[in-house]
């Protein structure tokens, strides 16, 4: 049966007053040390333990946080290199960056968290999602001046964290149970890349397959343009383009390629008569679109129709056009 609040306290005030009488008791006698061992080490286990429990009465699951009072603290030395992608990269690790992105890192849970760094503001306006991190798990709080000292830039909404990236999956593991996936040719901008995979998210996309050439998906700014959906989307990295097109197409996908190049197909039209079982959508990088290679592999050529003055649309906003008319089973 659980504890009224009030009994909770007490049972924790007296665990306290016990281990501070025991304390007194053998400080001034060190051969009766020996003689209190097992009592002290008792005492203190019922008082960590009433501890714990006051916080799991009361919603809490953190002990406390640890201060930062200078950028010079040793603590906060991993969050000195969160600019650099490819050394973050190395160690393992990607960065989260903003208050919303770090929430849900936290909430989906299925990214191991190094530890976390936020101003005294982000981590007022973050209490519920921070208290729900282990204890295992450093959160570090310093003043908002120092973030940028420690970091070196300007940090969006004052929170970072830092997470273990996940090991990479094959892509003939992701593809095999997926219908509708996209695929990145060249894609190198952070916020392109990052847009996609928020259209993804909302558009129901099973997978993404990135070509060797298109920026990290977990790169700090990939992810905070994402809305975290970067973290959410199942993805796969290939070194091998024609050989992930020859994938696409052994596994039985009809390859869409999303072109303003002629020859084409008003991307409605296509649409209207129906999507095919497993549809993967090519997308190349902005301005230079699809390469030759990934063109030559489509079975179709699809093209959103815009005004004949304007030269194409930003490769975000073409690709949540598209993924809303193709992921839709008519």
């Amino acid at each position: 049966m659980q504890g009224t609040p009030d009994r909770e306290k007490r049972r924790s005030g007296a665990a306290h007053y016990l281990i501070a009488d025991n304390r007194q008791a053998i400080g001034g006698d060190e051969q009766d040390v020996g003689l209190h061992d097992e009592r002290r080490v008792r005492v203190e286990h019922e008082y960590a333990s009433s501890r714990r429990r006051c916080h799991r009465r009361f919603g809490q699951s953190r002990m406390g946080f640890e201060r930062i009072d200078t950028i010079e603290d040793p603590r906060v030395d991993a969050y000195r290199a969160v600019r650099d992608a490819e050394l973050a990269r190395t160690r393992g690790l990607f960065v989260a960056e903003g208050r919303l992105v770090v929430e849900r890192l936290i909430a989906d849970g299925r990214h191991t968290l190094r530890s976390v760094l936020v101003s005294d503001a982000a981590r007022q306006g973050l209490a519920p999602a921070l208290a729900r991190v282990p204890d295992r798990v450093p959160i570090y709080v310093c003043r908002a001046e120092d973030l940028r000292g420690i970091t070196g830039f300007d940090l969006h909404r004052g929170c970072l964290a830092l997470a273990e990236r996940p090991a990479p999956v094959p892509a003939a593991a992701l593809v095999a149970p997926a219908k509708l996936v996209v695929a990145l040719d060249g894609v190198g901008n952070a916020d392109n890349v990052g847009g996609v995979f928020r259209n993804a998210a909302a558009f129901g996309v099973d997978a993404v397959l990135l070509g060797p050439t298109c920026c990290d998906p977990l790169y700090r700014k990939a992810i905070r343009t994402s809305m975290a959906a970067t973290l959410r989307v199942p993805f796969a990295r290939v070194d091998d383009w024609s050989a992930a097109l020859a994938l696409l197409r052994a596994t039985g996908f009809a390859i869409v390629a999303l072109t303003p190049r002629e020859p084409s197909e008003d991307l409605a039209a296509f649409a209207e008569r129906g999507r095919p079982e497993r549809l993967a959508l090519l997308i190349g990088a902005e301005g230079a679109g699809l390469t030759s290679q990934s063109e030559a592999a489509a079975d179709y050529r699809v093209r959103i129709p815009i005004r004949p003055d304007v030269d194409s649309l930003n490769l975000a906003v073409a690709s949540g056009i598209a993924l809303e008319r193709l992921a839709r089973r008519t």
